[in-house]
């Protein structure tokens, strides 16, 4: 049995086949109403959810994580190929097609290569500030929905704001009874039971007002026709520019949405007790990306509100991705006709309600409390996404996680090791007199890595040290390398220059407890030639406390 089925028996089959339809009922709303956000026909969502969804379930080793396309590929796709073609142009589709597949041929470079650790470089505020700014624009657009107003959907948010209120006056009151029920109906259902499929309840009782009722000629703009018909192979035929011009957008696609879906996965993998592989996982990405745009769908990602959804279902297979990819194949096939008179303010309730979480209200919160530069960072992705775009967004997240992870880089602890090997104290601030180890004797621990970010802060952090000690004067100096992992070429120049200041101060340099690579590696850089090694024994340290001072 294919990994993925993994755990499937009779005695749980019929509830797998039961999630497989809740599945079925929650995507196929919210599907078409993300494929309307990308500014693409409703079946390039559906799409998404038949051939992709079903090789994705095959080939990814989470046997619970749920792949589809999602709020912020949504609204990324918008933003960019919005930019590169008129929404709605068969020249849109094309390059929304050939975006999924760039994004899947990136997936699998970065399976074969590994290079899944490069999510790490999206913290927790730079996603939420990312997801965060595409959530309040999408969220635009479906408020102008639910309010029956035309706005141009295909711009910048503050255009879109500004078409909202100066198009307030003609909010259509049918569509917002029909979204304030909506909404009322979703957040009250989801408290009283969240296993029960409350956006499909609202989209069938939506349909029905409206179509007894006759409200669409009082208004209610609806779905319209939906093309009937299985997907089928395709190729986007592009120039080479205009491929070449999809891709800073199809790196910003792959970046959060392997963030996104490599967290998730590795976490309900610990919660419900089996191991994933982000390598596999990035490959069932790419091949599932690449189904997605030769198929007619867009790109797909990892769905956590659906992951969890299967999750409080009981499900613990990925047997109902495939059930909803076979009950959305039926669909488009037999039953198109039944989505024509979906009015559209029930399906801005559904994707507004969906995304409302995704601004972050509550995470920015808990990090104004407890970090405020990681909010601050968190916030300047907010606003740059928002107000600048999502490109810029993504670029200017990776800019900020480099400079926290330089600064925080830049600070490693330093100490000077009493006798039993405690931390005397820290030597980042201004060092305090009386510091040795032992009269005469300096020993200091770095508990990081020595690099071209912390190298010169150490070296001046042992200088003070020195300096601070009088009577008696430092005549040995001892580092302690038990904390260090790893030296670069900065590193050996700095310590290079560090050794002559020692030196010109009557110092002795020597070094202790360093790993056996490490050691090779100074050698090897030339950070040390002749110096002293002390191992873990302290008889050797101990000597050199008690040794009398060098002359002078």
């Amino acid at each position: 049995m294919m990994r993925p089925l993994m755990g499937l028996a009779p005695r749980n089959l019929v509830r797998e086949l039961l999630a497989g339809v809740t599945l079925l009922a929650i995507a196929v709303p919210l599907n078409i109403g993300y494929a309307q956000i990308a500014g693409l026909p409703a079946t390039a969502g559906l799409y998404a959810l038949i051939v992709p969804a079903a090789i994705y379930a095959l080939t990814v080793s989470s046997r619970q994580l749920v792949a589809s396309p999602d709020a912020a590929a949504a609204a990324l796709v918008a933003s960019s190929v919005g930019g590169l073609a008129a929404a709605g142009s068969k020249d849109y589709l094309t390059m929304a097609l050939a975006q999924a597949i760039i994004c899947g041929v990136l997936f699998l470079i970065t399976a074969v290569f590994k290079l899944g650790f490069l999510a790490n470089f999206l913290s927790k505020p730079i996603l939420v500030g990312f997801v965060g700014g595409l959530a309040l624009d999408i969220l635009v657009s479906q408020i102008a929905k639910m309010l029956g107003v035309k706005i141009n959907s295909g711009g910048e948010f503050v255009e879109k704001v500004g078409d909202l209120f100066s198009n307030i006056g003609t909010v259509n009151w049918w569509s917002v009874g029909i979204s304030v029920v909506a909404v009322i109906v979703l957040m009250v259902g989801a408290r009283i039971a969240k296993i029960v499929p409350w956006a499909l309840i609202v989209l069938v009782l939506a349909t029905i007002v409206v179509v007894t009722a006759h409200l669409e000629a009082s208004g209610v703009a609806v779905l319209g026709k939906v093309d009937a018909g299985p997907p089928h192979l395709t190729w986007p035929v592009l120039t080479w520019v205009q491929w070449l011009n999809l891709m800073p957008s199809a790196i910003a696609l792959l970046f959060v949405t392997m963030a996104e879906g490599l967290l998730v996965a590795r976490s309900y993998g610990e919660k419900r007790g089996y191991a994933t592989n982000p390598n596999q996982d990035l490959f069932a990405f790419g091949v599932a990306n690449i189904a997605s745009g030769a198929t007619g769908g867009f790109t797909v990602g990892s769905s956590t509100s659906r992951t969890a959804a299967m999750d409080s279902s009981g499900s613990r297979t990925q047997l109902p991705s495939l059930v909803a990819a076979v009950g959305t194949l039926l669909l488009v096939i037999f039953g198109t006709a039944l989505l024509a008179d979906i009015p559209s303010p029930a399906i801005g309730a559904i994707v507004g309600v969906a995304v409302l979480p995704l601004l972050g209200i509550r995470d920015f919160a808990a990090m104004w409390k407890q970090d405020r530069f990681e909010f601050v960072i968190g916030a300047v992705c907010f606003l740059v996404t928002l107000f600048v775009g999502a490109i810029a967004g993504i670029a200017v997240s990776f800019v900020l996680a480099l400079i926290n992870l330089a600064s925080r880089a830049s600070k490693p602890a330093i100490d000077v090791l009493e006798a039993d090997d405690n931390p005397h104290h820290s030597l980042l601030d201004s060092a305090p007199s009386g510091q040795e180890t032992a009269p005469g004797v300096v020993v200091i621990r770095l508990a990081a890595p020595l690099f071209f970010a912390n190298s010169t802060v150490f070296a001046d952090a042992v200088k003070r040290a020195v300096r601070a000690s009088d009577d008696p004067p430092v005549h040995d100096v001892v580092i302690d390398l038990e904390s260090v992992t790893d030296v670069d070429i900065t590193a050996a120049e700095t310590m290079d220059a560090l050794k002559e200041w020692l030196h010109d101060h009557h110092v002795a340099l020597s070094y202790s407890r360093a790993r056996l690579p490490l050691v090779t590696r100074m050698r090897e850089i030339g950070i040390v030639d002749d110096e002293t090694f002390y191992d873990t024994n302290r008889e050797a340290l101990t000597a050199l406390v008690t040794a009398p001072p060098p002359a002078r």
